[in-house]
């Protein structure tokens, strides 16, 4: 199984090293599933961390290493209805056949939710509802 992790992962998993974000990037690391990001998300992962957490940014940049970076397509359409700076998000998602979006983002992709018919196909799952 392939998951996209968005920027909220990224930056929860780096200032929280005992949450769930960290343990679905740890799940990754031995080969549970794959995961990938995109250099979108790292970036505004970065800020965020560098913002809020700044002592946290060394562990980000361990996490980013183990995670696959996949580039953003254009040419994928978003869904309607989704605000244009989740875009980016959704397109790099798709561009790598992820059977996952996972996000904390529910304000944005809320709507998207457990509702692969809405994305293309593709699931965006909540982290928080997952079962780990």
């Amino acid at each position: 199984m392939r998951i996209f992790l968005d920027a909220n992962i990224l930056f929860t998993a780096a200032h929280n090293p005992h949450g769930k974000a960290a343990l679905v990037i740890e799940l990754g690391r031995t080969g549970v599933w794959q995961l990938a990001t995109s250099p979108y998300a790292a970036e505004e992962a970065r800020r965020n961390v560098a913002r809020k957490f700044p002592a946290c940014l060394d562990r980000l940049e361990t996490l980013l290493g183990d995670i696959r970076t996949v580039a953003d397509s254009p040419l994928i359409p978003a869904p309607a209805g989704l605000a244009e700076k989740d875009a980016p998000i959704f397109r790099a998602a798709s561009a790598c056949r992820a059977d996952v979006l996972l996000t904390g983002d529910i304000r944005d992709f809320g709507f998207l939710m457990n509702a692969p018919e809405k994305a293309s196909g593709l699931l965006i799952a909540n982290y928080l509802l997952i079962g780990l």
